[in-house]
C-alpha cells in the first residue's frame, strides 16, 4: 500500500499490483491474446525501424509461454507469475 500511494500512484500501478500481489488472473480484463498481439504489432514497427526492443522481445516470450500452457483465458498481467514460476517459488497448477 506504502508504494501504490507514494511512488506509483497511478490507476495502472493500483489496479495490475492488486492483480499480481492477489494472484486474480480472471476473468481477464485483458486477456493474453490481446497483450500478445499488441507486442507483436511493436516489434513489428520496431524492426522496420531497425530499433531493439529487449523488454518486448521478454514479453513476447511470456505471452508465448502463456499461450503454449493453455491460458489463454488469463489476464494478461498473468505474465508476473511466470517469474516465480522460475524461480520454483511457485507451480503452473497453484495458478
Amino acid at each position: 500500500m506504502a508504494l501504490t500511494a507514494t511512488l506509483f500512484p497511478a490507476p495502472v500501478y493500483r489496479t495490475y499490483g492488486a492483480l499480481l500481489a492477489e494472484r486474480k488472473f480472471q476473468p481477464a480484463g485483458f486477456a493474453v491474446p490481446l497483450g500478445h498481439k499488441d507486442v507483436r504489432l511493436l516489434l513489428e514497427a520496431a524492426q522496420s525501424l531497425h530499433v531493439p526492443m529487449p523488454i518486448a522481445n521478454l514479453l513476447n516470450d511470456r505471452f508465448h509461454r502463456l499461450i503454449a500452457q493453455g491460458e489463454e483465458q488469463l489476464d494478461w498481467s498473468a505474465i508476473g507469475e511466470l517469474a516465480a514460476e522460475d524461480a520454483g517459488l511457485r507451480s503452473r497448477t497453484s495458478r
